[in-house]
């Protein structure tokens, strides 16, 4: 007997999650054809917010790639659309003209964007923020355009805002109620929320009511019912969402206000099932992707002829960070006649907390700014628990074993929210599976799949189940979640089979995702640089401070710290700064802790023009390479200084400027022992005597404080940059990437290091690396400003996402 075909229409979250739980069940069963509307295969729309904000890459979001479809012998429609369900013939007819026969049909259509039923909502420029094409739209308006409204003040607003002024637009940020995200937050959880956005340069228009959007062909502004208007070159609508049944309603499907499905997700069509955010269940049409994901079991069950308990419905618990802020809601919001609150409310840490009760029953709960507590409540609200025997305090000091130590947390408490996920599953994992990491906990369970704010509790569970393993299991650090190699074993692999690209290294070593991840891409260039002195830098894999050679700041502007060697400055440079900022406006001029002053508020297309008029090579604030080398005055001016320490700063500085390095490298130099100059808490500190100098190294002034550790006393100058040299250049060779030198030297120790430094021979083959490396770099701001392709890619516009 053959297998049954199964056809499903729609690509997304909820409808792959039941292949998946299918193939779990039964992986030979069907014949399974998906087709998907948009030209991609799975992605995580969570994380939609973060790729617009530049935080993550598209690549990154893709939760099954197209080798997942494939090795599961799936067939896969990319970019069609289904336009015709036969339910008595059991087809289904696509856009391109394929049609499909069936014997199971899931619909998956998924929500489409609410657009607002006003005059000119079909004009250019007003979208959505449903998909990533609604990204590249607003990545390119963002190019061309400097002012956009978003239209609503839910989660789903806030982020498209926050990814906007990332963009370097003015965001207006229209919401009907009198205050934000009040599905999720009550009045003075919204209030604290909204002063902290404003002050990330979100601006409000509270309780206005969207009547028309103004303009010719592209839409220019929006007029309120209250008569006032605004302008606008983009208009983002997100006020909501509605399920997508349109073809379902064609069909003869029931639908009400979604399609409606039983408890077994069965429509009223034999044979046809509905899932997520297009499906009704009791009346109810779910937008979260927890109980979505509890749908998907229970369809996987029914489909696989494993009927059980059916699906009975939610209660939703919604985990959210907003702009960085740490967000829980759960159950009823606002208090009544009823229920009595519970409430902590510190405004000067930013924290509120809010537990309503009735009937000595939680029924709902808003957390502020510290979540730490969310499990813990929402389990107490999900099982009923009696609270008449707790204390006030209780419910929010519980004491930090049950807040933090996975110990004392029960097997059942749910760790991954959106996935439904219970900490004695990946307890199970790590024990049936052999997983030792979070990635691979994911793979096997689907725990931190999803907003990934699980992540850290995962880590800790593993790291508490496997015990003395854990610390065996983790001296192998691999790169990245996509290799299982070590970054000695790719150093080694390059080397040895002569890899020179970034591509040629993933397609050789089999990584795991085609196009890397924005972890293991900047190690890669980076390891490559390393390995060959004339490498050309792939910019586009750097981190994005390094990519755009400046800070982006908290509002989403960006910081312009010029270099300034040794802390020493002239009256001409400092007229050019206070110049400059006159002229543009800067937000804040400030003298940063390495000596030098930095320009702060820059949009992004100011940055090249900012550059030229200072006319100042770059300090490299924003890279992994060497930052600064703070001096005192020294034996010039002080009187107690035995050396110049200002020359040899300025010389250090100069030789080892722009050589990029696994992490930020700070230097200090100071003429006498009493280290004005900090020295002694630096990468590198080098401390005058009478006579000669002391060599400090693996210094932390960060949050690790860690003092320097003498590396040797020296009688020159020439002897400081030769030791430096070698040190730096040994450190570039050595260490993982992303460590601090004083990291570097805990784990290979003090003396291994002096034993290479020492070496005369490795020494002068050290720096004749390091010379050989430091020869190819370039003024990263001049390049810009003469290189017309450099502005147009990554300051004049916006480079489009990869997809």
């Amino acid at each position: 007997m053959g297998k049954k075909k199964l056809v499903m229409i729609g690509n997304g979250m909820a409808g792959v999650r039941v292949i998946e739980e299918m193939l779990k069940l039964h992986s030979n069963l069907y014949d399974i054809t998906i087709f998907g509307k948009e030209p991609h295969p799975n992605y995580n729309r969570i994380q939609l917010s973060n790729v617009l904000q530049g935080n993550t890459s598209f690549e990154e979001t893709i939760i099954n790639d197209l080798t997942w479809y494939e090795s599961n012998h799936i067939q896969l429609f990319t970019g069609e659309a289904i336009v015709r369900i036969d339910t008595t013939k059991k087809l289904v007819l696509s856009d391109k003209g394929r049609q499909v026969e069936y014997d199971e049909l899931i619909l998956a259509t998924g929500s489409l964007p609410f657009i607002l039923p006003v005059p000119g909502a079909g004009k250019e420029g007003v979208i959505g923020f449903r998909d990533i094409q609604d990204c590249k739209e607003m990545i390119q308006t963002a190019t061309q355009y400097k002012k956009a409204v978003v239209i609503g003040g839910g989660l789903l607003g806030l982020e498209a805002a926050k990814g906007l002024i990332h963009l370097g637009m003015k965001v207006d940020v229209v919401h009907l109620m009198e205050h934000l995200m009040e599905r999720q937050l009550d009045a003075v959880a919204s209030t604290m929320l909204k002063k902290e956005l404003e002050q990330q340069r979100m601006n409000f228009l509270m309780e206005k009511a969207t009547v028309e959007l103004t303009g010719t062909n592209r839409v220019e502004g929006i007029r309120f019912k209250d008569g006032t208007e605004v302008e606008a070159d983009l208009v983002v609508m997100a006020a909501g969402i509605k399920p997508n049944v349109e073809l379902a309603k064609q069909s003869g499907i029931y639908v009400n206000r979604g399609i409606v499905v039983n408890d077994f997700m069965e429509t009223n069509i034999p044979h046809v099932y509905a899932i997520g955010e297009c499906a009704e269940h009791r009346e109810v049409v779910y937008g979260l992707v927890a109980p979505l994901y509890e749908q998907g079991k229970i369809l996987a069950q029914t489909l696989c002829n494993q009927k059980d308990q059916g699906y009975e419905g939610s209660i939703t618990g919604t985990q959210l960070k907003v702009s960085g802020v740490d967000l829980f809601s759960a159950g009823e919001i606002y208090d009544d006649e009823s229920s009595k609150s519970i409430v902590v409310h510190n405004e000067y840490e930013g924290v509120y907390k809010k537990v309503l009760i009735r009937d000595n029953r939680i029924v709902g709960i808003v957390l502020y700014g510290d979540t730490k507590d969310s499990n813990r409540l929402f389990r107490m609200l999900n099982e009923n628990q009696d609270v008449s025997d707790s204390t006030s305090i209780s419910f929010f000091q519980s004491g930090e074993a049950e807040t933090n130590d996975v110990a004392t947390m029960p097997d059942d408490e749910i760790v991954c929210g959106c996935n439904g996920i219970k900490k004695e599953t990946i307890v199970s994992a790590i024990h049936q599976e052999g997983v030792t990491t979070v990635e691979q906990v994911g793979g096997c369970t689907n725990a931190g799949r999803s907003c990934g704010r699980c992540k850290p509790v995962i880590q800790d569970i593993i790291a508490y189940t496997l015990g003395d393993e854990f610390a065996q299991t983790a001296e192998k650090k691999t790169v990245c979640g996509c290799t299982t190699l070590s970054r000695d074993e790719v150093v080694e692999e390059i080397k040895e089979k002569g890899l020179t690209t970034i591509k040629e290294v993933m397609n050789v070593l089999n990584w795991s995702t085609e196009e890397g991840c924005s972890r293991c891409r900047p190690a890669l260039n980076y390891f490559l640089g390393m390995v060959y002195p004339d490498y050309r830098d792939e910019r586009d894999s750097r981190l994005v401070n390094e990519k755009m050679h400046a800070n982006i700041q908290k509002d989403g502007t960006y910081s312009v710290i010029p270099r300034m060697y040794g802390g020493v400055t002239t009256a001409k440079d400092l007229r050019k700064l206070a110049e400059v900022a006159e002229k543009y406006n800067v937000q804040l001029l400030k003298i940063t802790g390495g000596q030098r002053i930095g320009l702060y508020g820059l949009e992004k297309d100011q940055l090249p023009d900012v550059w030229e008029e200072l006319g100042m090579p770059s300090g490299y604030a924003y890279g992994k390479t060497l930052r600064t080398v703070k001096t005192c005055v020294g034996a010039q001016f002080c009187r107690f200084g035995t050396q110049d320490s200002m020359s040899l700063g300025i010389e250090l500085e100069k030789r080892f400027e722009r050589l990029d390095t696994p992490h930020k490298v700070k230097m200090g130099v100071s003429a006498c022992p009493r280290n004005c100059a900090e020295a002694g808490i630096k990468d590198v500190g080098i401390v005058g005597l009478d006579g000669g100098w002391e060599i400090y190294v693996a210094g932390n002034g960060g949050t690790d404080l860690r003092a320097g550790d003498l590396l040797c006393k020296v009688k020159t100058e020439e002897e400081v940059f030769e030791i430096t040299g070698a040190y730096l250049q040994y450190y570039r060779e050595t260490a993982l990437y992303l460590e601090r030198t004083s990291s570097w030297v805990d784990r290979l120790g003090l003396e291994h290091v002096k034993e290479v430094v020492f070496n005369e021979e490795k020494r002068n083959e050290l720096n004749t690396r390091l010379s050989k490396t430091l020869a190819r770099y370039e003024e990263p701001w001049q390049k810009a400003i003469e290189d017309s392709s450099i502005r147009d890619a990554y300051y004049t516009t916006r480079e489009i996402l990869k997809v």
